[in-house]
């Protein structure tokens, strides 16, 4: 199994931390953001982890790491910084954002878990928005969940918080039966279109497992009770994972 950092963005919130430094390289309690990912990966016995970096790349220097670079990280996002390490979808991988801290052992339940597709989704996620912001309906997605545990829906605008039945934290798991699938999906959408309001090109990650969730293969939630910590300012900096 191989571990994916996806740490290509400017991380312009964060300046000017992130002024000489891509955002995953900010320190937080003394130690890069992309440190904890790494520990988090070696604790759960991945046998290759990969990086994809972006802006400020070169600041990005580690042994235990393999390097991929999305040239183009200031017109893209999510989806295209993934498939900038295409060729590294061959074998069961755990795909990370960069900017997260989270438990060892949440990575560990997601890996253990035996699902094709599965993502991690706080149930208390409230509780650490409250501590981030005065409005967390005003930055929440949707996620809701069928009875079979499945995603139907996620990363849209909430009209409430009935419609957030806990929030997608940016950790997933693609088996690597589905890769084959889930290449040739990407490959044959629509370079045109519009996904949730966005191009091709600069498509959510939330809108690219909701096509796959509509239109290849069910998505298995994995439910947490916090433990985890998304930094998008330095407000967040300060903040505790619950």
């Amino acid at each position: 199994m191989k571990g994916i950092v996806l740490a290509a963005g400017e991380g312009s919130r964060l300046r000017p931390l992130t002024d000489d430094r891509p955002k995953c390289m900010v320190e937080y309690r003394g130690k890069p953001i992309l440190d904890y990912t790494i520990e988090a990966f070696q604790q759960g016995g991945l046998a290759e982890i990969i990086v994809v970096g972006g802006y400020k790349a070169e600041a990005i220097q580690r042994s235990s790491v393999r390097s991929y670079l999305n040239p183009r990280y200031a017109s893209t996002n999510m989806v295209h910084t993934l498939f900038c390490a295409e060729e590294e979808l061959t074998d069961d991988i755990i795909v990370s954002y960069g900017d997260i801290i989270y438990h060892p052992d949440i990575l560990k339940t997601l890996i253990a878990d035996p699902g094709i597709i599965v993502v991690v989704v706080d149930n208390r996620w409230e509780e650490l928005w409250r501590r981030r912001m005065a409005d967390p309906l005003s930055d929440a997605e949707t996620m809701k969940i069928d009875p079979s545990g499945n995603i139907v829906e996620l990363g849209k605008k909430p009209n409430s918080y009935a419609d957030i039945q806990g929030q997608y934290i940016g950790l997933f798991k693609l088996a690597r039966s589905i890769l084959p699938q889930i290449r040739d999906f990407y490959h044959s959408l629509d370079r045109t279109a519009q996904y949730d309001g966005k191009s091709f090109d600069q498509m959510y990650m939330t809108s690219f497992l909701q096509l796959i969730a509509d239109q290849l293969h069910p998505i298995r939630a994995l439910p947490i009770e916090g433990g985890w910590l998304e930094i998008d300012s330095e407000t967040d900096l300060e903040c505790q994972a619950v």
